[in-house]
Formats: C-alpha cells, sequence, structure tokens
C-alpha cells in the first residue's frame, strides 16, 4: 500500500466531505471544498510546466491557498517548497538559487522572476492522476543552517504520512469530538505542516493562524472551539500572561508543548490555566519528527525530561549525541547523499535506567572548560527558577586559562541586579557539578531566538556579548 499525502485529503473527502479541513481567521475550506480546489490547482501547475519531480517554490504571506498547494503538489509528485516571506529580498534569491525551483509563486518581490498566486486561479477540475512513489519526496523543509546558508531537507510522502498518523503523531491518546487542532507554527516550518497533516489523518480541522500572539490564539480558540493547541514555550508565556487570565479556552482538551526541555514551571502554570487538559512535551526534528515524547501521566516522574523514543522511529545515544533511524527519517538534505544511516540530531542527553531522554545541550554548543564537557541546556533548566529572573541562557566565552568559561545570560526587570556568580553558586548548591558552574554573568535586553521554535541562538548572543 502506498501512503501518498494527496490520498488524505482525497479518503476525508470522501468519509467526512462537509468537516472542515482547513480555517484562517473567518475562512474554511471543508475536506470536498479543498479535494477539489486542489485537483483544479494541481492542472494549473501542470499548465505551467510543473511535472513529477519538479520543485515549486511558494512563498505567500498566510492565505487558505497555501492547504491547496501543497495537496496539489503531492498529487502531480511536484516538490512543494514554503519560504517565509519575511526573508530579506538577498535571502529570498539565495533560497531560489539553491533550489532551483520550476516556478516561484510569491506575493513578494523576488529578483528573479516570480508569479503571483493568481496564476493558479480557473485550473480545470478533474485531475489527472500520475503514478507517484510514496519514497520520493513531496516537500522540501529549508532552515538557514549553522552558517546562514540555506539547507533544505527532503522528506518523503511516506515519512510525512508515518510521522503524523494517528498513535504516530502527536496525540497518541486521540481527538475527542470535531473541535480541531490549532498550528501556531508558520506554514514555511516542519511543525505548522505536521499539524496539518495530523489534523487531517484524524479527519478534523486545521486553524491557522496569522500570527502567534495571544490575541490571535485566543480568537481562533474562541471562534472554533478547537480541542488540541501545541505551543512552543515562549508562545505559551504569551497565552498566560496575566493579561489573558480571563479568556475562555475551556474547549481545549489538549495543552501540549516541548521541542526540547521543558521547564516544570511552566508545566505547572499551563495546568492550573488549563485544568483538565492533558500536557505532552515532545522533542522532534524536521530530519526526524518526533523523536521522543514525555506523556501527560509522567510530567511529575519525570521533571526536565523529554520522554521515551517514540513511534516509529529507533533512538539511542553515540557519544552522548541523541541518534535515530527508522522509516520517517528525510531522505536526505538538497543537494548532498541521500541519507543512507541514522540520522545525528546534534543534540547532547543521557537515558536514564528506565530509558527517559534528558536534553543537555548541542555538540557544537557544548562548553570545553578546563578539559571538562558542559551541555547549557542542563545549566539553564538549572537556573530558571532564580528568583526575579525574566529568561535565561548560557553560552561558553573564550578563557585563556580554561579554554573557555561558562557564562550565564539574564534578561531582567528594568531596575534589577544581576544574580552574581556566588548567589547562583549557592541556588544551584547540589544540582550541578562544579565545573558547570557559571563564572560569569551578563545581562541583556532580549535573548535572541529563532522566530520560529524559540530556540537559542547561541551564536549570535556570543557575539552580543563580545
Amino acid at each position: 500500500m502506498s501512503l501518498l499525502i494527496g490520498d488524505i485529503v482525497t479518503t476525508a473527502a470522501l468519509t467526512v466531505p462537509h468537516t472542515p479541513a482547513a480555517t484562517l481567521g473567518p475562512d474554511q475550506l471543508t475536506f470536498r471544498e479543498l479535494d477539489a480546489a486542489a485537483d483544479r490547482t494541481g492542472n494549473a501547475l501542470v499548465g505551467l510546466g510543473v511535472r513529477p519531480g519538479d520543485t515549486v517554490l511558494w512563498c505567500v504571506t498566510p492565505t487558505l491557498r497555501s492547504v491547496e498547494v501543497f495537496v496539489a503538489c503531492a498529487r502531480i509528485g511536484a516538490v512543494f517548497a514554503p519560504v517565509n516571506p519575511a526573508l530579506p529580498l538577498a535571502e529570498r534569491d539565495r533560497v531560489v538559487a539553491y533550489v532551483e525551483p520550476r516556478v516561484v509563486l510569491s506575493d513578494v518581490d523576488f529578483t528573479v522572476p516570480a508569479l503571483p498566486p493568481s496564476v493558479l486561479d480557473g485550473g480545470a477540475s478533474g485531475l489527472r492522476r500520475v503514478p507517484v512513489d510514496d519514497r520520493a519526496p513531496h516537500i522540501l523543509y529549508l532552515t538557514s543552517g549553522s552558517t546562514g546558508v540555506p539547507k533544505g531537507a527532503l522528506v518523503s510522502h511516506r515519512a510525512s504520512w508515518l510521522r503524523a498518523a494517528p498513535g504516530g503523531g502527536t496525540f497518541t491518546s486521540g481527538l475527542r469530538g470535531d473541535g480541531g487542532v490549532v498550528c501556531t507554527f508558520p506554514l514555511y516550518h516542519y511543525g505548522g505542516w505536521h499539524y496539518v497533516m495530523e489534523a487531517w489523518q484524524h479527519r478534523t480541522a486545521v486553524h491557522l493562524v496569522r500570527r502567534a500572539d495571544a490575541a490571535d490564539m485566543i480568537d481562533v480558540v474562541q471562534r472554533r472551539r478547537p480541542a488540541a493547541l501545541y505551543c512552543i514555550p515562549a508562545v505559551w508565556e504569551r497565552l498566560l500572561d496575566r493579561e489573558h487570565r480571563h479568556a475562555d479556552l475551556r474547549s481545549l482538551q489538549h495543552a501540549d508543548t516541548g521541542t526540547s526541555s521543558v521547564a516544570a514551571e511552566l508545566v505547572e502554570r499551563i495546568k492550573e490555566r488549563l485544568p483538565g487538559t492533558t500536557t505532552t512535551i515532545l522533542y522532534g526534528s524536521t530530519e526526524a519528527g518526533r523523536m521522543a515524547a514525555l506523556h501527560d501521566w509522567e510530567l511529575d516522574r519525570k521533571p526536565g525530561s523529554v520522554g521515551r523514543p517514540a513511534t516509529p522511529n529507533a533512538l539511542w545515544l553515540d557519544d552522548g549525541e541523541v541518534c535515530t533511524t527508522g522509516p520517517a527519517l528525510m531522505n536526505g538534505y538538497l543537494g548532498a547523499d541521500p541519507l543512507t544511516g541514522p540520522y545525528r540530531s546534534g543534540d547532547v542527553g543521557r537515558i536514564d535506567d528506565e530509558g527517559y531522554l534528558y536534553l543537555t545541550g548541542r555538540t557544537r554548543e557544548v562548553i570545553r572548560t578546563g578539559g571538562e564537557s558542559v551541555g547549557p541546556a542542563e545549566v539553564e533548566h538549572a537556573l530558571r527558577d532564580l528568583p526575579g529572573i525574566l529568561d535565561v541562557a548560557v553560552v561558553g566565552l573564550p578563557d585563556p586559562k580554561w579554554g573557555e568559561t561558562v557564562c550565564a545570560v539574564f534578561v531582567l526587570p528594568p531596575g534589577t541586579d544581576a544574580p552574581t556568580p556566588a548567589a547562583i553558586r549557592e541556588h544551584v548548591d547540589g544540582r550541578l557539578a562544579s565545573f558547570k558552574l557559571p563564572r560569569r554573568v551578563a545581562v541583556v535586553p532580549a535573548i535572541p531566538r529563532t522566530p520560529a521554535t524559540g530556540q537559542i541562538q547561541r551564536t549570535r548572543l556570543r557575539e552580543l556579548l563580545g
């Protein structure tokens, strides 16, 4: 049996034709409407010369048309490459040079020829399906890479299908009712398209937002009464702000978070704000999908863990680095050799005697101090509950004596003094080895983070510190 992304919508249109498939603000598409629109869009793309294996670069501000083009590309065997429309022009042009798409569809400027999304209007109905190998790539997820050069992960139909399948995706306990899933990720990010596909696998709606701010998220919850919401920790902080404490979020059954380790204090505040919901902490990557999960019933027993390895991949440590293999892995990076072995995540961690994974840092972020290795995430986890701090990050700074020294970087309320290294040592006494203790302290207005996932940009932070 072939596991094809385009067939997910075909099946849903046959079984729940009038159920909403996707919404954005007041607009919505049912599965029947999406099925028909994707066929028309597929015919329009074929008319533009797109053939199986070609890449369609899609760089458009939030619109429901994105899901139509996504499904259409899957059905004609093309590779869908979503790009952030907020990128500077020079970066967008670098992406085009790297991807070499058959066609660029955009409502923002490119130096190279680009077509407006309106060229897809008027496509004929009755798309003639072409044979598609489910191991062929259907989507290209682009990142900037560690050096800022574009880097794209090619993911197959089969891998995406397995990542989002009921029992293999996020909502392993299922979704009750037809409320749907709120997607807070942008649709140029793997997380965004994962929740689109997972909602459709459950034959329910994905509710998109224009921005992952509190106002947009509260509006969609109150308008659509969804069952599930996943937010990275930084986005949960927006929803949990006291200003929004009276917003009606009672429809939610699942209030999930993750991407990496999550502070127990944040989970407690989610539970206090949304009693009766389940919370799962999820750890994964664009290259491998969901890699581990810590379920609601495990939260109190395993604070700080990201859970056990998740279906359908296997996970283990190799010299401390998290590695994974299985049918949900990407095909490889565009322009590089296919991925034939395990995927090395670059994350460093430990696994306890019950198989629970704890993340402690990154291989390229590991601080080498006095011959010892320090994972920044582990130190950050110990510092998060310091009184009076708003945010914290840990980086290694050059030191003539130690090679590198551990530096704690804080964001503080106005007029507040930074904790001293002595106060930090006292606060974490018994929780961190002495060589992991910060020897330096710095204060910045804000910790630089990636816009989509909220991960700390340590290279930029080191640059800020000079």
